[in-house]
């Protein structure tokens, strides 16, 4: 009995794999899904277990070079990527409806297969996000939101890859590759240190920029609903990228009220300012006697009250604007 079930699980299995793209089996990691499966397990068992249990004990690792080095590649990957979308059909031949995937051996057919394989890749090279999360200890980081998009999409994006390369499925990709150069840009001069904290007031924005992509991917999707005919060869694709926009705008949405509405995820000094002036208000200080502070200088009665102006630069640690990191989709 259990021989006759496992051979047939074999035999869909079989069947799964022998309708993949040619061309992109010899590329690395598209052999089977094994292997893709077996990374995103290892990241889950490291980000979730092994992980904190080798950091139990030890201090935070100080990252900040490799932080910079990591962030500005991304955007210089993410920026070759958009380009490739581009050239490969999107700015060329792509009318921006019903595409279909172009499975010849063309140079253009070519070229969006190794840019779709490419952003595949780079959806396994942006784990390291999280594990500079658990290294620097930053476990707030560490959200349900964020492991599920970074475990689930190279592992559907795998499949995507691997029977439609290219075409109207590719769009959100090309998006959200658009978005990455914007957001790794922002993490790349918040690792370079404090001096670069004033560049960075539109931090609050980047949640915003996500939600934007995930309405254009949905828009985009909803286009096929509304033809005649289309003659895109994975309509499943299709509505897997539906439903993927719609529940994480939802997801994104969710976090943008606990984050900024609610105040959870607001710069420190910000909830300082505004916990001082509660302080304030419930004093009755007026006329004189109003505390503004920055953490680091109180004016009162008219006079200065130096108390130290490292003191309010303390939490500018090493890229600490990486709270409320989110990726991406």
């Amino acid at each position: 009995m259990l021989e006759e079930a496992r051979a047939k699980v074999m035999e869909v299995y079989d069947l799964l794999l022998a309708g993949r793209d040619p061309r992109v089996r010899e590329y690395p990691l598209m052999e089977s899904p094994v292997n893709m499966t077996a990374i995103l397990l290892s990241y889950i068992f490291f980000v979730l277990y092994a992980g904190p249990r080798f950091m139990a004990n030890r201090k935070p690792f100080q990252l900040k070079e490799a932080m910079i080095v990591y962030n500005f590649s991304l955007v210089a990957l993410s920026s070759y990527i958009v380009y490739e979308f581009l050239m490969s059909g999107w700015a060329t031949t792509y009318t921006w409806r019903c595409d279909p995937c172009d499975y010849s051996d063309s140079p253009q057919g070519l070229r969006m297969t190794r840019v779709a394989w490419l952003f595949l890749f780079s959806k396994f090279i942006e784990l390291m996000d999280t594990v500079f999360f658990v290294l620097r200890k930053r476990h707030g980081q560490i959200t349900f939101l964020h492991i599920f998009h970074h475990s689930f999409m190279p592992w559907t994006w795998w499949w995507g890859v691997s029977y439609a390369p290219g075409g109207m499925g590719s769009f959100h990709a090309m998006v959200n590759s658009v978005v990455h150069i914007i957001m790794y840009f922002y993490y790349g001069l918040s690792a370079a240190g404090p001096r670069f904290q004033k560049y960075l007031w539109w931090k609050k924005y980047m949640t915003a920029i996500q939600l934007i992509q995930f309405v254009l991917v949905s828009l985009h999707a909803t286009q096929y609903y509304f033809m005649e005919s289309c003659d895109y060869q994975m309509p499943l694709f299709i509505h897997l990228i539906w439903v993927y926009g719609t529940f994480f705008f939802v997801l994104f949405s969710n976090f943008w009220y606990q984050a900024y509405t609610k105040g959870k995820r607001l710069p420190k000094n910000v909830q300082q300012q505004q916990l001082n002036g509660y302080r304030g208000k419930a004093n009755g200080v007026s006329n004189g006697s109003t505390v503004y502070t920055n953490g680091s200088t109180a004016v009162s009665n008219g006079k200065h009250h130096e108390n130290g102006s490292t003191n309010g630069m303390k939490h500018h640690d090493t890229g600490s604007t990486h709270n409320g990191k989110m990726k991406k989709a």
